[in-house]
């Protein structure tokens, strides 16, 4: 049996979940959209490096899976990195909501820009090249904007309010979460260099036999 703390603690933690969840959606949604707002050239634009992208795919002109691997394992953790420093500042945890949703336009507008300008063949594309890891690192940075948030509201509320309570454990859940999720990401890192290819590799000729019939 759960204490009536905990159930409390259970409770404000998926509401926050949820939170952070839709506000992912939200920017996914806002960033499909925007792709409508691009102006005839920058759509164009868009879709020539699309095609230079596909070309280098076919051409094998890419890099080298190890290299790709640390380049991503070190983008992704900036972002878990910044999630878990912002959450320290308290004053930060505007910032770390906004990163939520800006993870969600990115997402939106690299599938809206590929489903605009290929259809369900810019669909499955997406599904191939944009899904796979992203399927692992939006999850990684929910999770780590959840434990960032918690930490900032336990802050607000213990010790700037009401002034009791240890911060060791909060801190200790807070940077053992950002550490795990940054092991995490490792995964999303090997699928983005060594998965990703091979299935944009075998999706390339549907946009490239677009380009080829315009």
């Amino acid at each position: 049996m759960r204490s009536p703390m905990q159930q409390s603690l259970l409770k404000d933690q998926m509401t926050l979940y949820v939170f952070v969840s839709v506000l992912f959606v939200v920017g996914v949604v806002f960033g499909a959209l925007l792709v409508n707002a691009l102006t005839l050239d920058q759509q164009q634009d868009l879709a020539g490096d699309v095609q230079l992208f596909v070309q280098h795919v076919q051409e094998g002109v890419l890099q080298a899976g190890d290299t790709t691997f640390w380049e991503r394992t070190l983008f992704h953790a900036k972002w878990i990195l910044l999630i878990w420093v912002l959450g320290l500042t308290v004053v930060g945890m505007p910032l770390v909501l906004a990163l939520d949703f800006m993870k969600g336009v990115l997402v939106g507008f690299a599938v809206g820009t590929l489903v605009s300008q290929h259809a369900w063949k810019g669909l499955l594309f997406s599904l191939v090249s944009v899904a796979p890891p992203n399927m692992i690192i939006v999850p990684a940075l929910l999770i780590a904007s959840v434990s960032s948030v918690s930490f900032t509201f336990y802050i607000v509320k213990n010790r700037f309010l009401s002034r009791y309570g240890s911060l060791s454990q909060p801190f200790l859940s807070h940077t053992t979460t950002a550490m795990v999720m940054l092991l995490i990401i490792l995964g999303a890192a090997l699928i983005e260099s060594f998965v990703s290819p091979m299935l944009v590799k075998w999706a390339a000729p549907l946009i490239a036999g677009i380009s080829n019939e315009l």
